[in-house]
């Protein structure tokens, strides 16, 4: 099986872990900025040091990538962080297995965005996997309850989060490649330095003028938010690893199966119940994990 596979399927662990906590948080007393931030708060002092011991055991010098790296790491690190503030936000709209489903129609974005801003075109096993798996999100893209509205604010956030992650992968795939000839490790280990610390000062800034007192309360909190950095962090890890191995639509698509995961954390941690349709979509999505891997692994 390839790396890449490997990798992504093991950012998709961590990523469910992340936002199981990330959920816990809102009944912590932070907000959803505080909730956000703690993603990202613990995880840049993680990879700065690890990105340290990485060029000090491969004897590698520290590069000075040019501005087309920083532009893609400001691309992805903003963009990810507007995407998760609206997860986040999103866990008080649906169930947690739903809320998530529905950023999952990035898959299609992000094959545009890849496309678009980085020339790497998906082909027909690819976009076959990605419209299974998108028939899977849609199967889930009404609420349970009488009259619900098909595009109501839980969609919307789906979406507009969906087209952020997207935009997110394709940076983050960008930065890596602005890294080469580098070992491939090295590069996703560098780039995730660079977007945890630009995502921290951002963010920083953000709160200190829009909430005021919400960085000491997530300070405060930090038994239960370090867990929340370091889960981001190990997630983020593996999907850097992957963009720099694969087209990012390749990796986001098959990183669908942390819907699977979701869904039992819903179920088993959360109890929260699941309709017949939101099984069926769940069961799409898997169906284009596996024509994802069968052809690409």
């Amino acid at each position: 099986m390839s790396l890449w596979i490997l990798f992504t399927l093991a950012a998709a662990i961590m990523q469910t872990l992340r936002f199981m906590l990330q959920k816990q948080l809102r009944g912590a007393g932070l907000s959803t900025g505080g909730a956000t931030f703690s993603r990202f708060l613990f995880a840049a002092p993680v990879a700065c040091a690890l990105s340290s011991l990485a060029l000090f055991v491969t004897g590698a010098d520290l590069p000075s990538p040019g501005l087309a790296f920083w532009t893609w790491v400001a691309l992805g690190g903003i963009a990810q962080i507007a995407a998760t503030f609206l997860t986040v936000a999103l866990f008080t709209l649906r169930n947690f297995a739903v809320g998530v489903t529905f950023t999952k129609t990035e898959t299609v974005q992000v094959a545009l965005f890849s496309a678009v801003l980085l020339g790497e075109a998906v082909n027909a096993t690819g976009w076959a996997a990605i419209a299974i798996g998108l028939a899977g999100v849609l199967m889930m893209s009404r609420g349970g309850e009488a009259g619900a509205r098909l595009f109501g604010r839980p969609v919307l956030y789906g979406l507009f989060a969906g087209g952020l992650f997207g935009l997110s992968a394709i940076g983050y795939r960008g930065a890596t490649l602005e890294l080469m000839p580098l070992p491939f490790f090295l590069r996703a280990l560098l780039a995730l330095a660079a977007a945890t610390v630009l995502q921290t000062l951002v963010m920083s800034v953000w709160l200190f003028w829009r909430e005021p007192g919400e960085l000491s309360r997530v300070v405060e909190r930090w038994r239960r938010t370090v867990l929340v950095g370091l889960t981001g962090m190990a997630g983020s890890l593996g999907w850097f690893t992957a963009f720099s191995l694969q087209n990012a639509a390749y990796v986001r698509a098959l990183g669908q199966i942390e819907i699977v995961f979701t869904m039992l954390a819903s179920v088993l941690v959360f109890r929260e119940r699941l309709m017949g349709r939101e099984v069926l979509g769940i069961a799409l999505v898997v169906l284009s994990m596996l024509l994802i891997v069968l052809s690409f692994g």
